[in-house]
């Protein structure tokens, strides 16, 4: 990661958690910067397949934003998979597979395509693209748009 791209996160980190803080009532404890997150994009492809997708993406989130935890070892990853009552018996097996890698691949290409840059970011009907920690109004706001046009 650039130094001038982590710096610039550094200094947005403040704003970041008093926004959470006030506006979601979340205190963030957050992982280390410039990790490499395709194991845990991987994993996610995994659990997915088994039906707890869902599950596994809000307890990875809440062990990086909240628990500081880093989501590129796949020790971490196998115990966030067994807390959600994934089988882990073919789990490593799993952060191997050429399919799931495929798929997070095409998922990249399909955020490069949209120009997404930077996460969060949220594509609402192919049509409306929000970047960043936006706050509740904002998404509000597109929804009603969405819904609007129908």
């Amino acid at each position: 990661m650039p130094p001038e791209y982590k710096a610039r996160i550094e200094a947005g980190r403040p704003v970041l958690e008093k926004s959470a803080r006030e506006q979601y009532g979340l205190e963030l404890n957050v992982g280390p910067s410039g990790i490499n997150s395709r194991p845990a994009l991987i994993a996610a492809k995994f659990a997915g397949s088994q039906g707890l997708g869902n599950a596994f993406h809000k307890a990875v989130m809440h062990a990086y934003w909240q628990q500081a935890q880093s989501i590129d070892d796949p020790q971490v990853l196998k115990e966030i998979a067994q807390e959600i009552g994934l089988d882990t018996e073919h789990f490593d097996a799993a952060l191997a597979n050429a399919e799931y890698d495929a798929q997070v691949s095409a998922d990249v290409e399909m955020a490069r395509e949209y120009g997404i840059s930077a996460v969060p970011a949220l594509v609402f009907v192919d049509k409306y693209l929000v970047v960043g920690a936006q706050p509740y109004e904002v998404l509000q706001q597109v929804v009603e748009k969405v819904l609007e046009e129908g």
